[in-house]
């Protein structure tokens, strides 16, 4: 094989290793123009967003958000909305709806700590040993602080809710705290 290309034209596809059925002749011209349009264009176009100071990036996408909000409250037929999409606008809908989740959520995570106490407990029973009396133990330690947990929860939550809702309130937390003990009481080692 010739190391000058340019020189010679030689037919004799080139092999890769591992493809016994793949060839690329080295004749084959590139075709296409590789040019850069010269003509007159606006000072716009060289400007980048890159460039821009972040104030007015930041304002650019208040003002697009701000239009999508606009378009919410008064809908009309718009496709440019699913051409200029962006997420900012669903993230700060998300972020004011979860702020009173989270207030709930870190009771609940709180309230997690007897059903912690409980999986240590279990863990060194199971270190003693397998058997139907280590599980009766398990069955008693894991009820106790499945109580202890759902209790707390619902004294910390029984003001936030009306008096004939609070046994709807306590169903979903009775069920998360269930199936936690649940898996806590059903380990076994391996």
């Amino acid at each position: 094989m010739n190391q000058d290309w340019g020189l010679e034209n030689q037919a004799e596809p080139i092999q890769f290793p591992g493809l016994a059925d793949v060839s690329v002749s080295q004749d084959i011209p590139v075709e296409g123009e590789i040019t850069v349009p010269v003509g007159s264009h606006s000072p716009d176009e060289d400007y980048s967003t890159l460039d821009e100071p972040v104030k007015d990036t930041i304002m650019r996408d208040l003002k697009a958000v701000g239009k999508k909000f606009v378009h919410v409250m008064y809908p009309r037929k718009s496709s440019a909305l699913l051409r200029d999409w962006d997420l900012w606008g669903p993230l700060v809908l998300c972020v004011s709806l979860a702020l009173s989740f989270f207030q709930s959520l870190c009771v609940l995570g709180y309230c997690v700590l007897p059903l912690t106490v409980a999986m240590l407990l279990c863990r060194l029973v199971l270190l003693a040993g397998a058997g139907t009396v280590s599980f009766i133990i398990r069955l008693l330690v894991v009820l106790a602080m499945f109580g202890w947990s759902t209790l707390a929860s619902t004294a910390f939550l029984a003001d936030s809710q009306p008096p004939n809702r609070k046994a709807l309130a306590v169903y979903p937390i009775f069920l998360f705290y269930f199936v936690i003990s649940w898996m806590i009481l059903t380990f076994t080692p391996q």
